[in-house]
């Protein structure tokens, strides 16, 4: 699901680093862009042919048919199949770059020539017409095809090839013959690859809207059944054209978002991506929020809605992407979770901005920032909010900010990948760790790689019993040891594009020598343990709580395991202990491991096997087993022989993590017997504590409710203490320019002592201006209460007030406009933070107290 191209997944069969099986493929896959070097997202519903998520189809050639035959075949399928008018079509070819010293794909020029006209055949830069995913890797010349959707009238008043790759609406690029040759460096040069390839790539949604002959993508029957649905919900028409209101044109948009979005969302979660707060589910979070955001300020929706949409689009896929419709309940109900989060948000982000202080009518930057990075706001909604106000937005400081924060992130994310050094011939790379845990193997190639100011090497060997990182296990460590007893620490192993590449802080000054590889063998028992158990546990859960159990997740390593399950419920300590039980059960029977390598994918699945989710399976797969009738399930990683190994179970955390997704977290072996070494000392020292009760469980009630006594009574005393403070504190006002000026220090035991004690001052003193500190356990604190009049008539603002008088004790705080706190690290500079409360107003005159006492007298 997270590929922005094709070709990702193919890009080791480019690069001749995996074996061809198939030397010609036709696929269709879902893609997101919304990130990296294509990134649609901010144009989505804003025009009508981007989208988050869209249909991919493609058609490749490993090293088999290239120009000829895929100008030709697209030509066909396009005029013949699909029966597009041929004077609708433009197609673009390479124009060459001098600076690359690469010439004009004359040879693609001259295959059109054969089904265009060449006067619709335009040549192109090497932005348009030069393909290449990132910085490195394969690349090569492009030839596109275009379709002019535009009406005869509009034909006649613009020359159609003038638009093309002129971001036109109605001009737009359906398919892209790719034909990858090179492989880009990292010092940018260009390197011919071993064979020459062919990558197809054509928008579904576009087609159809050219076969159906809408002006707009969001017209056809793929997204009109989300649409309607919207507007129907909502009460508002669906108008989208030159006639429509800008009012209108934005309803419009917000509809488009939230039908284009739900796709995404919604089949990003049956993948098995939550959202959430980092990485691939930071993405998901990121374009569910946009699409809530949109439907709560222009269609009124304030109660959650994009939950709804999904049954429309289950129905939609079908028999086409079945997984979608499979999950229906679960990824509704997690997107209802994650809209009832945001819409609170919201709200909180929208009570901000109420409050915020606006200076010469205008939004300063950061405080736009902070609306979009805490509360998720786009800049246009605080444009929106600022409009209404009759403020502006400081555009250009929300944009600084914002770069700073992409730089940031790029900075902590940024790996710089040399290319690779071979440095003994071979290709193919065996693992062998399965069944042996030393082995002998060559280096066959090398690279730098640099990330977060670390330099590091990967080291691709030509037999391994490396496990790399795969289905939630983390990669084996261990070492090369060379001649001389030369040593190389191996830190971890990983794969990429199949490939699996070791890990090493240095390098063997010798490339031709044999190497020893030695697994760290306690760290691999230890990761075995917890692999096996979690094997053990997935079945377990679905006998106690029902067989909907499905993972979502998971981590294994040497220290632990995780566990992340469907399940709509908070799992109980009853069902709990029984997993437990079952587990141990099981471990105590020392089942032999039943392990089948090399299994066809459809016949296991048949034998009613279970895939785990997070693991990639080809047309052969491997079966691991305990147990005929227990845990049978297609798994990659290693396990311990028999179950006996694993010596002991136990559960140490459950949680949620997701609507209707939770979180187990457990130990085995050594790590449970630790745990329960240490569980048992911590109950023998409570015993102690206690007295030796023969009932810790019945003391241990009795001090609770003791001091829950005992916190009532001081509480008490407490409030006796602040109602006769606050009358000692009133008796202590000064008047200030018609201001009743309070600066003093008290001795309370808590902050929430302090806050009732301003409250009540405030209660008895009009025009309040009220400044407390207290010094609670070594930690000196401020409070600042001011009468709500003093914040309206003369501007006082008690937030930053507070803030500037914790300089003093070297701390910071805030709040509200009338109330505020603060917390620092000086006691010393109390007595200077009272004195200088002063200032923010005049010269004092004495107060007479009179009508004070007199309301003490009647109080008591």
């Amino acid at each position: 699901m997270f590929t922005n191209a094709g070709m990702n997944q193919f890009k080791d069969l480019f690069l001749g680093e995996a074996p061809i099986k198939s030397p010609r493929v036709v696929d269709t896959q879902r893609c997101l862009r919304v990130s990296g070097k294509h990134n649609d997202l901010e144009e989505v519903g804003i025009d009508t042919y981007h989208h988050t998520m869209f249909e991919m189809l493609g058609n490749w050639s490993f090293g088999d048919y290239f120009k000829e035959e895929a100008i030709a075949w697209s030509w066909e399928l396009l005029t013949e199949v699909y029966g597009l008018p041929k004077d609708q079509l433009y197609v673009t070819v390479f124009e060459g770059d001098e600076k690359e010293g690469l010439p004009k794909d004359q040879e693609a020029y001259d295959f059109w020539k054969r089904h265009i006209a060449e006067d619709r055949i335009l040549l192109g830069n090497k932005k348009d017409n030069f393909w290449e995913m990132g910085e490195t890797g394969p690349c090569g010349p492009c030839s596109e095809i275009h379709v002019d959707c535009r009406t005869p009238e509009e034909k006649k008043l613009v020359d159609g090839k003038t638009l093309v790759n002129a971001d036109h609406p109605q001009v737009i690029e359906i398919w892209n013959n790719v034909f990858i040759q090179f492989n880009r460096l990292k010092d940018g040069s260009l390197q011919a690859l071993p064979a020459k390839h062919v990558d197809t790539g054509m928008g579904l949604e576009r087609l159809v809207r050219v076969l159906q002959k809408k002006g707009s993508n969001y017209d056809t029957d793929v997204f009109q059944p989300l649409i309607q649905f919207i507007a129907k919900e909502s009460g508002i028409a669906y108008h989208d054209d030159a006639k429509s209101s800008k009012e209108d044109r934005s309803k419009a948009v917000a509809m488009r978002v939230m039908a284009d979005h739900i796709r995404a969302i919604a089949f990003a979660i049956a993948d098995g991506q939550l959202p959430s707060n980092n990485k691939a589910g930071y993405v998901i979070r990121r374009i569910l929020r946009r699409a809530v955001r949109y439907g709560y300020t222009f269609l009124n929706f304030k109660e959650p809605f994009l939950n709804k949409l999904v049954p429309i689009l289950a129905d939609q896929f079908d028999g086409v992407f079945t997984e979608l419709k499979a999950q229906q309940d679960f990824v509704q109900k997690v997107i209802l979770e994650e809209e009832l989060s945001f819409l609170r948000t919201l709200a909180t982000g929208i009570q901000r901005f109420e409050r915020y202080e606006v200076n010469n009518g205008i939004i300063a930057g950061d405080f736009a920032f902070e609306l979009y990075d805490t509360f998720g706001f786009p800049i246009d909604l605080t444009e929106l909010m600022a409009q209404e106000k009759g403020l502006t937005v400081d555009k250009k400081g929300f944009e600084i900010e914002l770069q700073q924060q992409k730089n940031r992130s790029r900075a902590a994310t940024t790996t710089d990948t040399g290319d690779w050094i071979i440095v003994n011939e071979g290709d193919e790379v065996e693992f062998v760790g399965y069944d042996e845990q030393i082995t002998e193997c060559r280096i066959l190639k090398y690279r730098k790689v640099s990330a977060k100011g670390k330099e590091q090497y990967q080291l691709v060997l030509d037999k391994t019993p490396f496990y790399a990182e795969s289905g939630g296990q983390v990669g084996d460590t261990g070492h090369l040891v060379g001649d001389s007893d030369l040593s190389i620490q191996l830190t971890d192993t990983k794969k990429e594009n199949g490939l699996i590449i070791h890990y090493a802080d240095t390098l063997p000054k010798d490339f031709s020598i044999p190497f020893a590889a030695f697994v760290n063998l306690d760290r691999r028992s230890a990761i075995e343990n917890n692999h096996s158990a979690t094997h053990l546990m997935h079945a377990a859960l679905k006998r106690v709580l029902g067989s909907h159990v499905n993972q979502k997740g998971s981590l294994v390593n040497d220290e632990y395991l995780r566990f992340d399950f469907s399940h709509f419920a908070k799992v109980t300590d009853v069902e709990l202990a029984e997993v437990e039980t079952i587990v141990n059960k099981k471990i105590r029977e020392n089942i032999s491991l039943q392990e089948q390598r090399h299994i066809a994918y459809q016949k296991a699945i048949d034998s009613g096997v279970t895939a785990l989710f997070g693991e990639k399976y080809g047309d052969f797969v491997r079966v691991i087993t305990f147990g005929d009738d227990f845990s049978k399930e297609l798994c990659g990683g290693t396990h311990v022989k028999a179950t006996g190994e694993i010596g002991y179970f136990k559960i140490i955390s459950e949680s949620a993590v997701a609507a209707g997704v939770r979180r187990i977290e457990a130990i085995t072996g050594e790590k449970a017997q630790e745990y329960i070494t240490h569980q048992s000392a911590l109950v023998d020292q409570l015993k102690d504590v206690l007295k030796n009760p023969k009932d810790v469980f019945a003391s241990v009630e009795n001090l609770l409710e003791e001091n829950t006594r005992l916190r009532k009574e001081v509480e008490k005393n407490v409030l006796a203490k602040t109602a006769n403070l606050k009358y000692d504190l009133a008796k202590q006002v000064t008047q200030i320019n018609g201001i009743n000026f309070i600066a003093q220090k008290v001795d309370l035991p808590s902050a929430e002592a302090v806050k009732n004690l301003a409250y009540s001052v405030k209660d008895i003193v009009n025009n309040l201006f009220l400044v407390i500190a207290s010094d609670i356990e070594n930690k000196p604190g401020l409070t600042v209460m001011l009468s709500e009049n003093l914040v309206k008539d003369r501007s006082l603002n008690a937030s930053n007030i507070v803030r500037e008088l914790a300089k003093e004790i070297k701390g910071g705080g805030g709040g509200q406009a009338f109330f505020a706190t603060a917390g620092g690290k000086d006691s010393s500079g109390i007595a200077k933070a009272l004195q200088k409360a002063r200032t923010f107003i005049a010269s004092p005159q004495p107060l007479h107290l009179d009508k004070l006492n007199a309301q003490e007298e009647r109080e008591s």
